[in-house]
């Protein structure tokens, strides 16, 4: 097979990015040399990699700069409606190239850098990840900021500054190993300190209630240092900001035991308050009740409304005022969008703000709080949850509990008003829960305060609607909508797999990637040979450049003509990594059953990080390297089927990994994923689904047609249906031979010789307290992956499968996704209306 093209090769051929104008090559080459004369050390005369990275990082930077403060001066001049999305997490991956993408820099970029001698590519490997993120929470708001901006929105993702993100994953022996992730250590190109802003935050002390109102009273004081990263719009000259915050201790924090001579200890202890933002909870989906937890939520919440309530008082507006004083217009002006319950407490924050300092009536500012808020859920499970013990709110939020019980007082005499005498269902919907330790529920909160409440994907909002909400539903249907989730086509086709974008360029143009309904158009060439031959062309060079990179990296040879069947996620037991290696065991089984057959060739490969506490999770990791051990070294199976775990998955990996994917693995338990977005890259990237009819593998599969999509499994219902039967793993094991043979291996140490009970967790788990019920969806599983191997062999019809797919996942940007929260929940209309570059004059 020939060589893959190398990416610079590739992007000779490609107009995707526009053509880079000589003048504008000349000048980049003359910025980067500056940039690397000032960058170098002065004793330093070689330049290191890292050096021509951050010369070319701060090339790219000065294209952004002009542009973000002439995109602020116009939010200022125009004064429209802000929004303010609020994460724990963005999860944000590589900067520089998704900058080059935005602003039509890449090839010019990269002709330059072509013309130094130096490779793209490997400059861009250099950049570290910020993965200030666990998954799909955390990287669909980072979708989001690119979407927002695209769409000429003023809005702003305000969070938190981690010192340290998601751990890196390191595999040892078969087993997870997490490493401290210091994504900062040699600095960070991308953002900008801005300590004018920095803001206090009050913890700890205690209320007084006064004839002139409630003072919260000796609080600790921690600074909120912000730190800005510009986010730029797709080709429209809008940057918008993303505002993470980093504890500080204050100059005076506990010095008063200097009298006693306790300095240093007391400049030592400064450390307490900025552990505030050291380090990101490794967990995803699911609540650990945390002190410093809490810490940070309010952290991120009490240093954000404080910021913009300043800007709303300070900006421009009809009036002649230098400041807003009233807050009649606030809700007109603000959108807070809360990203999940993590930042919940900005509803009791903006009462105590509103009637404590801005000394408002608590029903008018109850009136401007719930409709400048609205809330988005990501779970069902009911581990993931946020629910606080009151003895932590009690110590370190006590104005906060007040304000919360207020809530709640005078919410549930409205439920009680409309459903006299129902007292169970005032315990149900109540935000305090009575039990042996009290808790705050704050999902309940999140409801009561907003306007809006959303799911993620239509199955999700339903469930979310008939079960977990379904009080509050009934109370007040108005507020439940679903917005269903959506992944940026900029980072997930054409930065990562610019062959395929330029494909599509050539047959349908470039409107595309700003309006991916337009992939529609492509179903006019699902018949045409040379458009199939196209497709199955840059699918095979992604693979070939992924093998290549796994052989480098992992020291591992694959079968580049394999199906390379890939399920990457959270390692969690409702996203049933368990099931694809029973899938995997079966497999090996039959080859070695039948060593003369001819089987499809197929590479599995699954990454995703554990949550270091979560043992089962650790567990499966285990388990597949060591399916992995067995498989890959058995000279009867040869190149036939490997199994391979993808090491520290995060989104530099992903954005290899996707490309290079036929068949992308979405089988979670039905109505226990929200919605997932790994799928929509997959799809928007040429792989097929095989997935169960959960989260927006129903709308996806309903786009591209049943028939092009790989569905098995139980329904919702089939689920609920099981449930009132009771589940019972031990019938299936004794109904299905397969199934015993593959468990029994795993009980006997089969796939753990030197260690024969190894796995029994996870077969005890299997047979006895499954909640993800594997067993139940096994047999469909099997005989549905056998179709997947039945079509793969005839390239042609798989090939149109896959066209059908990517020319139907128009609905999946996120664009779509932000158009409908602009329009049904903040009230404001997006546009891709460019505003004039800071080389052209202002209008």
């Amino acid at each position: 097979m020939s060589r893959p093209l190398s990416d610079h090769e590739k992007r000779k051929q490609i107009s995707v990015r526009g053509l880079a104008g000589v003048e504008n090559v000349t000048d980049l080459k003359k910025n980067f040399n500056r940039h690397l004369h000032f960058t170098l050390v002065k004793d330093r005369n070689v330049a290191t990699p890292r050096d021509y990275y951050f010369a070319l990082a701060h090339t790219v930077r000065d294209h952004l700069v002009g542009r973000w403060i002439r995109t602020q001066q116009h939010y200022y001049e125009k004064d429209p409606k802000r929004i303010y999305y609020l994460s724990l997490e963005f999860y944000m991956g590589r900067t520089l190239q998704n900058t080059m993408v935005n602003l039509g820099l890449q090839n010019a970029c990269d002709e330059a850098i072509y013309q130094l001698g130096l490779d793209m590519e490997e400059l861009q490997e250099i950049e570290e990840d910020a993965g200030l993120g666990n998954g799909g929470l955390g990287r669909l708001a980072a979708c989001f900021l690119d979407s927002m901006a695209t769409l000429g929105l003023a809005a702003y993702g305000y969070g938190i500054r981690y010192e340290f993100g998601i751990f890196n994953q390191k595999i040892c022996g078969g087993w997870q190993l997490e490493e401290a992730d210091d994504w900062l250590r040699y600095g960070n190109p991308w953002e900008k300190a801005r300590p004018e802003y920095m803001i206090p935050v009050h913890f700890y002390g205690h209320v007084q209630h006064g004839p002139d109102g409630v003072k919260w009273a000796d609080t600790q004081v921690v600074l909120a240092l912000p730190y800005d990263t510009p986010v730029p719009g797709y080709r429209n000259n809008v940057v918008n900001t993303m505002r993470l915050w980093s504890a500080r201790a204050p100059n005076e924090f506990n010095l008063k035991d200097f009298n006693v001579g306790g300095y240093i200890q007391a400049v030592l202890d400064r450390n307490l308050a900025e552990n505030i933002s050291r380090v990101l909870y490794p967990n995803d989906n699911f609540f650990e009740g945390k002190e410093l937890r809490l810490k940070q939520e309010y952290f991120v919440v009490a240093a954000t409304l404080q910021d913009i309530i300043r800007r709303f008082k300070s900006s421009k507006f009809g009036s002649r005022d230098p400041v807003r004083t009233s807050f009649d217009a606030f809700p007109d002006k603000v959108a807070i969008q809360l990203n999940d319950t993590h930042p919940s407490l900005a509803i009791p924050e903006l009462m105590r703000v509103l009637v404590d300092v801005e000394k408002l009536e608590w029903e008018k500012a109850w009136d401007v709080t719930v409709r400048t808020c609205a809330y988005t859920n990501h779970t069902v499970l009911p581990e993931a949850l946020e629910r606080w013990p009151v003895h932590l709110f009690e110590t370190l939020l006590p104005r906060h509990l007040e304000i919360i019980y207020e809530i709640n007082q005078r919410f549930l005499d409205k439920v009680y008003a409309k459903f006299p005498g129902d007292l169970e269902r005032l315990r149900r919907m109540s935000m305090v829960e009575e039990g042996s330790v009290k808790r705050i529920n704050m999902a309940h909160l999140c409801i009561v305060g907003s306007h809006a409440v959303n799911g993620v994907a239509r199955i999700h909002s339903e469930i979310l609607k008939a079960t977990v909400f379904k009080d509050f539903y009934e109370f007040e249907p108005y507020k439940f909508q679903n917005k269903t989730n959506g992944i940026t086509p900029r980072r997930w086709l054409v930065l990562c797999n610019p062959g395929l974008a330029e494909i599509i360029a050539e047959r349908i143009g470039e409107e595309y990637i700003a309006d991916l309904d337009q992939l529609k158009k492509l179903l006019n060439y699902v018949d045409d040979e040379g458009f199939i031959r196209d497709i199955a062309k840059v699918k095979q060079e992604n693979k070939l450049k992924f093998a290549a990179y796994l052989e480098k990296e992992y020291k591992v040879k694959i079968n580049p003509n394999s199906l390379f069947d890939i399920q990457v996620k959270r390692i969690h037991e409702y996203k049933r990594q368990l099931l694809n290696c029973l899938h995997v065991i079966t497999l090996y089984n039959r080859i070695r059953r039948e060593p003369n057959k001819h089987f499809v060739p197929r590479t599995v490969m699954i990454g995703g990080k554990a949550a270091p506490g979560y043992h089962m999770a650790k567990m499966v990791i285990k388990l597949i390297t060591s399916i992995g051990d067995i498989v890959n070294n058995d000279p009867i199976v040869g190149d036939r089927l490997k199994m391979i775990f993808l090491e520290n998955y995060r989104v530099s990996l992903a954005e290899k990994v996707v490309p290079a994917a036929d068949l992308s693995e979405q089988i979670s338990t039905a109505g226990t994923e929200a919605s997932g977005t790994g799928n929509m890259k997959f799809m928007l990237n040429g792989a097929l689904t095989i997935g169960t009819m959960d989260g927006a593998n129903v709308e996806m599969a309903e786009e591209a047609g049943h028939e092009n999509f790989f569905i098995f499994g139980m329904l919702v219902e089939d689920v609920e249906e099981l449930d009132k039967k009771g589940y019972c793993a031990k019938d299936y094991y004794d109904h299905i031979p397969e199934l015993k043979q593959a468990m029994d291996q795993l009980s006997s140490g089969f796939f753990s010789p030197k260690q024969p009970d190894l796995f029994k967790d996870i077969v005890n788990m299997l047979m006895y307290h499954d909640r993800f019920k594997v067993f139940a969806d096994y047999e469909a599983y099997i005989k549905c992956q056998e179709k997947v191997s039945a079509l793969y062999k005839n390239t042609k019809e798989w090939t149109k499968k896959v066209i059908r797919n990517i020319a139907t996942s128009g609905k999946f940007s996120s664009d779509r996704t932000i158009s409908q929260y602009a329009r049904e929940i903040w009230g404001v209309e997006p546009s891709r209306q460019k505003i004039a570059a800071p080389d052209e004059p202002r209008e």
